[in-house]
């Protein structure tokens, strides 16, 4: 295997300052562990985007009579319905919270197109293997999209979104509504997506042991979600995108990686399979950015440019 890319400086040097908080490789161990110190961090932030947005808890039920919950921010003195951006929050399949430290920066851009922003509490391997994960993310969208009018929303401006697992599912909960005819979505925003359960890719192996989230992480991510069945021949697509045999017939994607990432090339070839599927994909690959940068480092000048290209993206895709 070759020589890994540089790491773009000013994201080497914070990575640095980072030290122990941030480590490559997570076992399955040590998931407790990772959950606990995710836990005790403090999640800072303006909620409201300067009173721009009033949150609202939402439950969406489940067949079993439980519920998926939900948070739903509406812009402030908007009378027309608003599009949404539905999210799904990262952690490998293994660890976050629908109320994340990603939300204000959400609200910002939602603020910026007139969207609605809510996020999904799905439930979290292992405790709860595929498809528990992406029926709760598809259930809560199902719901706010059946009950738009009720809430205010256009149901003919929704993106999907999600970051590193979150853009798995979801990749996953866009397959998994096109295949069961179940909401049409205008878009979806695929940031780091984590989408291939095989862990075998070039970048996976020449990222192994560097930045963040490194292939041991991966296979305990993987693991967690599918168990012994994680890299066998039988993974369905909508646990991992990367198996789905067919693209077509989806919304425009956006999808962005690093270059010096374990998810570069199956991002890569995610984009391209749109292509020749016919679809309409726009992929950036961040040179020298490894996993999260722009959540670990939202002040360092590559992660402001990768933010700064969504908002266009998303104004063209909604026609707004």
């Amino acid at each position: 295997m070759t020589a890994p890319p540089p790491f773009d400086p000013e994201l080497a040097a914070a990575l640095e300052r980072l030290g122990d908080r941030v480590t490559p490789s997570i076992t399955p161990d040590r998931i407790q562990e990772v959950r606990a110190a995710r836990a005790a961090l403090p999640i800072g932030g303006d909620f409201t985007c300067g009173g721009a947005f009033t949150e609202h808890a939402l439950s969406a039920p489940r067949g079993d009579g439980t519920g998926v919950p939900l948070l739903l921010w509406r812009p402030v003195g908007s009378g027309a319905p608003a599009g949404l951006l539905y999210w799904i929050h990262g952690g490998g399949m293994i660890v976050g919270t629908h109320r994340g430290r990603e939300v204000p920066g959400l609200l910002a851009l939602a603020r910026e197109l007139g969207l609605a922003v809510a996020s999904v509490g799905y439930r979290l391997a292992p405790e709860h293997p595929h498809p528990a994960p992406v029926e709760d993310c598809y259930t809560g969208l199902a719901h706010l999209v059946a009950g738009a009018a009720g809430h205010g929303l256009d149901a003919s401006r929704v993106v999907v979104g999600g970051a590193s697992a979150g853009g798995g599912l979801a990749a996953a909960t866009t397959l998994l509504a096109r295949d069961r005819g179940g909401p049409r979505t205008a878009a979806q925003l695929l940031l780091y997506p984590m989408l291939d359960d095989r862990n075998d890719s070039g970048s996976a192996r020449q990222m192994a042991g560097l930045g963040v989230w490194d292939r041991t992480s991966n296979a305990t991510g993987w693991g967690a979600l599918l168990g012994a069945d994680a890299g066998g021949p039988d993974v369905s697509p909508y646990a991992a995108p990367a198996r789905a045999a067919d693209l077509s017939g989806l919304p425009p994607a956006f999808l962005d990686v690093g270059s010096a990432e374990t998810f570069r090339d199956e991002v890569v070839d995610y984009a391209a399979r749109i292509w020749r599927a016919g679809g309409e994909a726009e992929l950036h690959v961040w040179p020298g950015a490894y996993h999260g940068f722009d959540t670990l480092v939202p002040e360092a000048d590559l992660s402001r440019r990768a933010a700064a290209v969504r908002l266009p993206w998303l104004r063209r895709t909604l026609g707004g």
